[in-house]
């Protein structure tokens, strides 16, 4: 290869930070300089060069790259902050129920079940209202990295808002959800997190559901909520299974 064809080999490869490409060359010509950088070159030095200006020029060079690292910074930070709660660090919202809507039709393509936790902290409006909101903020984040700790590897976690989080898991079909969810349950009300006014024992409730056929997003959601109210309505501190089923569709 000549130095063009490496150019263009370089240009060829697919990275978010591109190479900054300085040509030295015994070419002197005007029409030599436009061709090597219409091929993806930088900059174009003529052989013999000056190394004062080589130094000067590749400073250029490294100006650039880091103001491309910084853009590249700022594009990932933008990104993060559009999908994560800035609190927790959980998905946001509008992240996990993205999460839901490809799960779901994945299970209908693979012909598994998926099945929905909605959590809500119990009593959540005391905490704060005795020892303050920073400590409720306190219990949010540990309940948050308790739940991202306690689901298997393949399921998702993400905040609703307020006291509410969203736990999405696939399983088989002919799979009780009601044990999967009602573990966690049991593993979190076992756990007092940890704040400023001390170690606080908590406890969640939790409505689920389960759909092992095409039904909406809406659907889901909503039926998991209902378990969710029967949940607090018979106590709090337990796992509800929704057994209705979502309508068929068509």
């Amino acid at each position: 290869m000549d130095g063009i064809d490496v150019v263009r080999r370089v240009r060829g490869l697919r990275t978010e930070l591109p190479t900054f490409i300085i040509m030295l060359t015994c070419r002197d010509t005007k029409a030599d300089l436009i061709h090597a950088l219409d091929s993806g070159a930088d900059d174009y030095l003529v052989k013999p060069f000056d190394a004062g200006e080589l130094r000067a020029r590749m400073g250029v060079g490294i100006r650039i790259i880091r103001l491309q690292e910084a853009l590249l910074q700022s594009r990932e930070d933008m990104a993060y902050q559009a999908t994560h709660d800035p609190l927790t660090g959980l998905p946001n919202r509008r992240a996990i129920l993205e999460h839901l809507e490809r799960e779901r039709e994945r299970c209908i393509r693979n012909g598994e079940m998926l099945a929905i936790g909605m959590c809500d902290v119990d009593r959540f409006k005391t905490i704060n209202d005795t020892h303050g909101h920073q400590t409720g903020d306190e219990v949010l984040c540990g309940i948050a990295h308790l739940l991202r700790e306690s689901v298997r590897s393949y399921d998702a976690v993400g905040r609703l808002g307020g006291e509410e989080f969203l736990i999405v898991a696939a399983m088989p079909v002919g799979a009780d959800p009601w044990q999967l969810f009602d573990k966690l349950r049991q593993q979190l009300c076992r756990t007092p997190i940890v704040t400023r006014a001390g170690a606080l024992p908590v406890t969640l409730s939790i409505g689920v559901c389960a759909a092992a056929r095409d039904s909406s997003l809406d659907e889901m959601l909503a039926l998991a909520d209902e378990a969710l109210y029967q949940a607090k309505s018979q106590g709090r501190n337990r796992t509800v299974c929704n057994t209705r089923r979502p309508r068929e569709p068509g």
